[in-house]
């Protein structure tokens, strides 16, 4: 059995996403317990609200530097996803910096933010964290910034613009949709990533 752990960020998300886990089969606990988290044989890194609000509240729990040195599959979840990126311009805040990239505000081409709703990805081809969803198939997103594409990009979205819907590098993989509400995509992209990554 696989000893998942859904780091506690502090922010409002966290139980749903371990209902999404228990609907799956698998036990995964919220911890902020450093040990715990050392242990895990995989991570969630979930979040909403500020990029602020959230590295104020790692920092205070002491995670920033537990975070940054785990060796094992993560997967961050939407602001969890932003924070993953070296900066953020949403308080312009330093973030984990895992992977280059930062999160600006989505660039105005009219549309109404936050972007919310149901929106195509299509993703790298063969990507495990992929695997048996259809390519352009659609997932549920809440968010007015984003990653734009860059070396880490492994599917994208469009809302106006392109953007990053998911990033991956070495074990530290982030999507800026909401699997937990995207139903069996989301679904199948959470047993991915325990089964597969």
């Amino acid at each position: 059995m696989k000893n998942i752990i859904i780091i506690d960020t502090g922010c409002a998300n966290l139980s749903s996403v371990k209902f999404a886990f228990d609907r799956l089969g698998y036990r995964a606990d919220i911890s902020r317990e450093i040990n715990a988290i050392r242990a895990a044989d995989k991570l969630i890194l979930p979040g909403v609200g500020t990029a602020v609000a959230a590295m104020k509240n790692l920092a205070d729990r002491q995670l920033i530097e537990v975070i940054q040195n785990l060796t094992q599959p993560t997967l961050g979840i939407c602001l969890g996803m932003q924070l993953m990126t070296a900066y953020s311009a949403e308080g312009n805040v330093s973030t984990l910096n895992l992977m280059t990239g930062n999160t600006q505000l989505i660039p105005d081409t009219g549309l109404p933010l936050p972007h919310m709703g149901w929106n195509k990805v299509r993703y790298q081809a063969d990507h495990p964290l992929f695997a048996e969803i259809e390519q352009a198939s659609h997932f549920y997103f809440v968010h007015s910034y984003a990653v734009l594409p860059n070396e880490h990009t492994i599917a994208s979205s469009q809302y106006g613009v392109d953007f990053s819907a998911a990033i991956a590098h070495n074990n530290f993989y982030g999507v800026q949709f909401h699997p937990e509400r995207s139903g069996q995509n989301g679904a199948q992209l959470l047993r991915n990533f325990v089964e597969n990554i």
